[in-house]
């Protein structure tokens, strides 16, 4: 059995699409995943998968002098890269960004391996773009993807729990896991996998105004302690998970997401779920404004500035209390979603691979 190497670290955004196409490689391949200590060094061993790890300095986009460690810092960590996909007779390697990506790269290039890249944003992150020369192909997440070499539209991976999702038939179990009640307005919101403050706060302000809803809220790890006292006499029912790993039980109890458009867009399209999204202004160039302009242009979200949070509540409240909206964004969110993305990456990196 061939060996396909995925790299990628930081961020779910980046972890998450690499452990979809894992997923839909199990069983036709063996892998060993090259990563770093932060998300990944946690959600891929509770994935099952082999993780090897060197210690690799990301890029600060301020000047300081800590950027000065990050060539020697790669080097190394190449060569670790390197000393272990050779190990393991790797065959071809699957990069979907993030801090580790480029050392995972250097590495497979030494070697002469083929190298797959997946893109989240509608704008290449850095590391993409550094690597994107090297690469056969860099799968796309959304139609036009500024600054992707050799890009191929094929959408973000997403796992097979979700992308088969039927909503109707797990939902009365979704709302038990929460302690939530049948027949309210469920609104999930999320702030990503390390969690959004700003998005914390300006919920919990909104709530006089979500009258006869409920709320299952993922703080993000950090924020679970913080958010969930502040959450009691609302008048709202209001569930607090710090963490959700299985997230088809989210997207089955819910009806409506106030969430970042990070690479989540893809769980939204492919679970038709309508969404008010609030982009972070961090990252490359703005990314996920465009992501979530994306989503706008085709009537399957509502975009609302960070700078803008006093309005969130207001168009949450708009939304709930409009059931034909929801769904006319229901339909349109599921018209330009990619649920087989996994599917088509892993079949395409195993051809390579041999």
């Amino acid at each position: 059995m061939t060996t396909v190497a995925l790299a990628a670290g930081g961020t779910g955004g980046h972890v998450l699409p690499a452990l979809s196409v894992a997923e839909a490689l199990e069983g036709r391949a063996d892998l060993v995943f090259l990563g770093g200590d932060r998300f990944e060094a946690t959600a891929v061993p509770a994935a099952g998968l082999d993780l090897v790890q060197a210690p690799v300095q990301g890029l600060q986009r301020s000047l300081t002098p800590r950027n000065l460690a990050i060539p020697l810092s790669v080097w190394r960590a190449a060569g670790i890269f390197g000393d272990a996909m050779t190990a393991r007779g790797v065959g071809a390697l699957l990069a979907t960004g993030g801090y580790v990506a480029v050392p995972a790269g250097i590495a497979a290039r030494r070697l002469g391996l083929p190298i797959f890249l997946h893109e989240q944003n509608a704008h290449a992150g850095l590391a993409n773009r550094f690597m994107g020369r090297w690469a056969k192909a860099t799968f796309t997440s959304f139609p036009e993807t500024e600054g992707a070499i050799r890009p191929r539209y094929v959408g973000n991976p997403i796992r097979a729990a979700i992308a088969t999702l039927d909503r109707a038939a797990l939902r009365p179990a979704a709302l038990e896991r929460y302690g939530l009640a049948r027949g309210r307005v469920t609104v999930g919101i999320v702030g990503g996998s390390l969690g959004a403050r700003s998005i914390n706060e300006a919920m919990l302000d909104a709530a006089p105004l979500l009258g006869d809803a409920q709320v299952l809220h993922l703080t993000g790890p950090r924020f679970a302690d913080e958010v969930r006292p502040r959450t009691a006499g609302l008048g709202v029912p209001w569930s607090v998970v710090g963490f959700e790993d299985e997230m088809e039980w989210f997207f089955a109890a819910v009806d409506l997401v106030v969430s970042r458009a990070s690479g989540m867009v893809a769980e939204l399209t492919a679970t038709g779920t309508p969404s008010v999204l609030i982009p972070g202004s961090f990252g490359s160039k703005g990314h996920q404004a465009a992501s979530a302009a994306h989503l706008a242009a085709a009537g399957a979200a509502v975009v609302v500035g960070e700078e803008n949070l006093d309005r969130l509540g207001s168009e949450v409240a708009r939304l709930v209390g409009d059931p034909n909206a929801r769904a006319a964004m229901s339909d349109a969110a599921r018209a330009i979603g990619r649920p087989n993305a996994a599917t088509v990456i892993a079949e395409e990196v195993l051809r390579a691979a041999g």
